[in-house]
């Protein structure tokens, strides 16, 4: 059996969010993290996150479809290029390999169906170095969910904590891992994240996010339409399990007719009731805390809301034990790039319903110039 070895990479992570591309550098066999470099997150411009936005939900097979979503592809791929160019020189190391995640633009795992955009091929070529992406495909040929992709990652920053753990993930969408007494692991989407906050205060108030809570925590939850979100079908499905950053897009319309505030307040309070359901009835074990990464770690009304939902349980965000919380997902793709090349698996069937542990990337080397 050959040795796996310690390489240096980069992982690329464009979140469901569309706030930008998170870059960071670890130092990993796939198995262990021996050092963790630099990271930071790379915000798009408006033309280009608009770009985005106009081909979420969209399949490239149609061929109404195909050239817009191609031209949003390339356009993508370049801005992660010069991402990596920007970031690779201040670093006096070469980097070995860099995990791509892309951007997902539509999840059906159902259908054995999920895309995220972003050329493998192009980004190596740009870069000069070997890429690993579509790190899903595997997973949901196979009859899995595709996702969350991060449990084993998190597995690996609580290898030194008490037991049983969970992990937060709140981006677009919110994913929870839970780790038990001997390391087993269970994992799935919990519901909305950032999402649903985003676009209301973009299509309400012209502004990509509600920073730091503000507006949600001025505003009054409307605890009738919460009871209204939270019955959607989603809710009762058993994990392994995970969804598309849209599926609660109709339920959302029942915000309309609210002011900019009390929507924002009832968005948020609705990824925070969500993640509360999914710990009291689908968790083996209440953990002992719940550590919060992602941008909802970075929005105090998030965290508090949290809180009040999950009272036995003790909350704290990645910041609190020591994590770069914007960091972790783009930190997860770089680990599962290394994990590929060591030929290890990234997803279980506790972790996406997968019927195997399974490997999963695909694999693309740089053209000679």
């Amino acid at each position: 059996m050959d040795i796996i070895k310690n390489i240096r990479v980069i992982g690329l992570m464009s979140g469901t969010s569309l706030d930008g591309v998170d870059i960071a550098l670890i130092e990993t066999d796939g198995v262990d993290v021996y050092h963790y470099g630099r990271a930071y997150t790379v915000p798009y411009d408006d033309d280009l996150r608009d770009s985005l936005r106009s081909v979420l939900g969209l399949k490239p097979d149609t061929p109404e479809h195909k050239e817009q979503i191609r031209q949003v592809e390339e356009a993508m791929t370049r801005f992660h290029a010069d991402v990596v160019k920007d970031f690779l020189s201040a670093e006096d190391a070469p980097v070995e390999l860099i995990g791509f995640h892309g951007h997902t633009i539509h999840h059906e795992p159902e259908q054995h169906y999920t895309h995220q955009i972003g050329n493998g091929q192009l980004l190596a070529d740009l870069t000069g170095i070997k890429v690993v992406n579509r790190f899903r495909n595997a997973d949901v040929l196979a009859g899995g969910q595709g996702a969350p992709l991060v449990p084993v990652f998190h597995a690996a920053l609580c290898a030194d904590m008490e037991k049983p753990v969970a992990v937060l993930n709140i981006g677009g969408v919110a994913n929870i891992t839970w780790i038990g007494v001997n390391g087993e692991m269970l994992a799935f989407d919990t519901g909305p994240g950032n999402a649903p906050v985003n676009d209301w205060v973009l299509k309400h108030g012209g502004i990509h996010m509600d920073y730091n809570g503000k507006l949600a925590i001025s505003g009054k939850i409307n605890e009738q339409i919460l009871t209204s979100l939270m019955k959607h079908k989603y809710f009762a499905q058993y994990p392994p399990k995970s969804i598309d950053r849209n599926i609660f897009n109709e339920k959302l319309e029942h915000l309309e007719g609210l002011s900019l505030a009390d929507g924002a307040a009832t968005a948020t309070a609705f990824a925070a009731e969500a993640v509360a359901y999914s710990v009291s009835f689908y968790l083996p074990e209440a953990p002992k805390s719940l550590i919060v990464c992602g941008g909802g770690a970075n929005n105090p009304t998030m965290i508090r809301f949290i809180r009040q939902r999950l009272p036995q349980v003790e909350v704290k965000t990645a910041r609190d034990v020591g994590w770069n919380s914007d960091a972790i997902e783009a930190q997860a793709f770089a680990y599962l790039a290394a994990r590929r090349i060591a030929g290890l698996p990234i997803t279980f069937p506790t972790t996406t319903g997968a019927p195997e542990p399974l490997m999963g990337g695909e694999i693309f080397t740089p053209h000679a110039a």
